[in-house]
């Protein structure tokens, strides 16, 4: 990658979800907002790899989205009280008031969020237009076909039209109607920067976990007695904490029991705890805890053991347990049956990791866990067939690097 493609690729990471708020506020469409912007950010590569990237490339971005825009409108002749308001684009007119979210990104999360939308579909919209991952990348976040993903998307546009749904920033009051959505978009997108799952991208996107923790402590200082905002805080923070041990030198994942636990980054951990501790002294006084305060409490027992063998294996079973009363998903069954595997053995973990065939057969962990389970139990051949099939449906080159090595291993 040359320095302008640099250059190019982190520009977009930051100007893109400020450029679809300011057209999306300006002309009130989503489809126009985000064709228009796409289409500047093409002429924006095309162009700067010619002359370079300008010294204001967010400018120049929003006034060349702008006026993609307005061509697009004049092109359609029943769209007059649109012309208006697309002219509005070279007023002086003061901008309208942020609202209470006075970050762009964080403020067009929320507003994508809207609670008229189903949860999915407000999830893979957010995503999409925000959260700056492809449509294959959200397809897989979410375990189904590309095209079952853009077909809710559409959906989503559709609905948005229909019931005229304004794209208005939500006011204080409004953000706790609002705010399950938008951690589960931020955790998503964490995730796709913690493991990215992309062939040809880097196995960890750091661009991506970094900017998914920042506008979840926006959201912890917006809603600072929300429980999940905490609980989704601590666990990003634990895992990002292992990031320095997760790709060996030669562009290898490394799994959790082969990390040098000594590269760990011991402030992300005691921030991460003071937050479980919080969470933990809360459900002592009656607050039951969420989905994320329960993760971030499993993630809290790994990064207290010095080494993998001094896991409390029966604590982290304990918190699945509670987890998969209140989130009974097949992924949840399958983390637990990991942690079941530490505590007693292999065989009976393997007995409910095979129950989960028809739910996740198309998902990579699934056929790694199997395998991991099967070599433990010395059935090297089905071990090696498991292997095969994670690694035909693994996302990345690092990830791919590690089965190979791992099925090579085998007898």
């Amino acid at each position: 990658m040359t320095d302008v493609e640099g250059a190019i690729t982190r520009v977009h990471h930051e100007e893109w979800a400020r450029v679809v708020a300011a057209l999306t506020r300006r002309f009130g469409d989503l489809d126009i907002a985000e064709e228009a912007a796409a289409a500047a950010f093409a002429v924006a590569v095309e162009r700067w790899r010619a002359a370079g990237v300008p010294p204001n490339p967010g400018a120049w971005l929003t006034t060349t989205a702008a006026n993609k825009a307005i061509d697009r409108i004049r092109r359609e002749n029943k769209r007059d009280d649109k012309q208006k308001e697309a002219r509005m684009v070279y007023d002086d007119e003061p901008p309208e008031p942020l609202g209470a979210i006075d970050d762009d990104r964080l403020r067009l999360i929320f507003t994508c969020c809207h609670p008229a939308l189903a949860m999915e579909a407000r999830l893979a919209l957010t995503l999409r237009m925000v959260g700056g991952l492809t449509m294959p990348e959200i397809a897989r976040a979410f375990l189904v076909a590309e095209s079952t993903m853009g077909q809710r998307i559409t959906r989503a546009k559709a609905k948005i039209k229909a019931a005229r749904i304004p794209y208005r920033m939500p006011s204080a009051e409004d953000l706790p109607t609002r705010v399950s959505g938008v951690l589960a978009v931020l955790f998503l997108v964490f995730n796709e920067g913690y493991l990215a799952t992309g062939p040809d991208t880097d196995p960890v996107r750091k661009d991506l976990t970094a900017e998914a923790i920042r506008l979840t402590r926006l959201i912890r200082a917006l809603l600072p007695d929300d429980g999940e905002a905490a609980g989704l805080l601590a666990l990003m923070l634990l895992i990002e904490a292992r990031g320095p041990a997760r790709v060996a030198a030669g562009g290898e994942l490394v799994g959790l029991a082969e990390q040098d636990r000594g590269v760990w980054d011991t402030a992300m951990i005691a921030e991460g705890h003071r937050l479980v501790r919080e969470r933990l002294a809360a459900a002592a006084a009656g607050v039951a805890p969420g989905r994320y305060q329960i993760l971030a409490a499993i993630n809290a027992v790994h990064t207290s053991a010095r080494d993998i063998r001094d896991t409390d294996w029966s604590q982290v079973v304990a918190l699945y347990d509670q987890l998969v009363r209140l989130d009974p998903s097949p992924i949840v069954a399958l983390n637990r049956a990991i942690a079941v595997a530490e505590l007693d053995g292999p065989e009976v973990a393997l007995a409910a990791v095979d129950r989960l065939e028809d739910k996740l057969a198309g998902y990579h962990a699934y056929h790694v866990t199997r395998a991991d389970l099967l070599r433990r139990l010395g059935r090297s051949q089905d071990s090696r067939a498991a292997y095969d099939k994670a690694i035909e449906l693994a996302g990345n080159t690092a990830e791919t690097a590690y089965l190979t090595r791992r099925r090579d291993q085998l007898g």
